[in-house]
C-alpha cells in the first residue's frame, strides 16, 4: 500500500474521483467525514450512508466526526446572509479543514487533503488558501484531469445519491430561490 493520506470527504459523490487520483498517485487514502455544515441531520446521514459505499468498492477505512451542527453555526455567525462562494465559506472551509488537521494529527497521518476541490462550483484557490493554515495540507485540485466529470460517472456507477447543494441551511435556501 502507498503512504497514507487523510481525505476530508464532504460526500460520496465527491469522494469517487478524488479517491481514484489519490490510488493513482501512489496514496492509501483514509476517508473522514467531518461535515457539521450539513443540515439537516437527515442530509449529513444520506451522505454518510454514500460515502460508506465508496468506501466498500475501494476497500478504505472510514472515519466519522461527530456532528457538531451548533458549533459551525456559531463559527459562522454573522455571515448567514453571505452570499454564496463569500466570507461564510471560506470559514467553513477553514472549520473543516481544522478538524481534519488535527484528526491527522492524532492518527499520526502527515498528510490531509480535502474533496471539496473536485466541484465545479467551489474555488480551489479558497480552499488552499485556508488550507495554507495547517502543517500537513496537501493541495490537490481534484477537478484537475477531470475529476468533476469522472466523479459524475463514477457516482452513477455505484448508484450514489447526488445532491444539488453544500450541504448548509444556507446555500439550500439560496440554490432553490427563484
Amino acid at each position: 500500500m502507498g503512504k497514507r493520506i487523510l481525505l476530508h470527504v464532504c460526500c460520496g459523490p465527491c469522494s469517487t474521483s478524488s479517491v481514484e487520483r489519490l490510488i493513482q498517485e501512489g496514496y492509501e487514502p483514509v476517508l473522514f467525514f467531518s461535515d457539521s455544515n450539513i443540515f439537516p441531520y437527515e442530509e449529513f446521514v444520506k451522505r454518510y450512508e454514500n460515502l460508506l459505499i465508496v468506501a466498500e468498492h475501494y476497500n478504505l477505512q472510514v472515519i466519522l466526526d461527530e456532528w457538531d451542527h451548533e458549533e459551525w453555526l456559531e463559527a459562522v455567525k454573522g455571515h448567514e446572509e453571505d452570499k454564496e462562494h463569500g466570507a461564510r465559506c471560506s470559514i467553513c472551509f477553514h472549520f473543516n479543514l481544522e478538524r481534519t488537521a488535527r484528526k491527522a494529527a492524532e492518527l499520526g497521518i502527515d498528510e490531509f487533503t480535502t474533496t471539496l476541490t473536485v466541484s465545479r462550483f467551489k474555488n480551489s484557490r479558497k480552499i488552499f488558501s485556508e488550507g495554507e493554515a495547517f502543517e500537513g495540507f496537501r493541495e490537490f485540485d481534484f477537478k484537475k484531469k477531470d475529476g468533476f466529470n469522472r466523479s459524475i460517472i463514477l457516482s452513477r456507477e455505484l448508484g450514489l445519491y447526488r445532491q444539488t447543494w453544500c450541504g448548509c441551511e444556507f446555500s439550500k435556501g439560496e440554490r432553490n430561490a427563484p
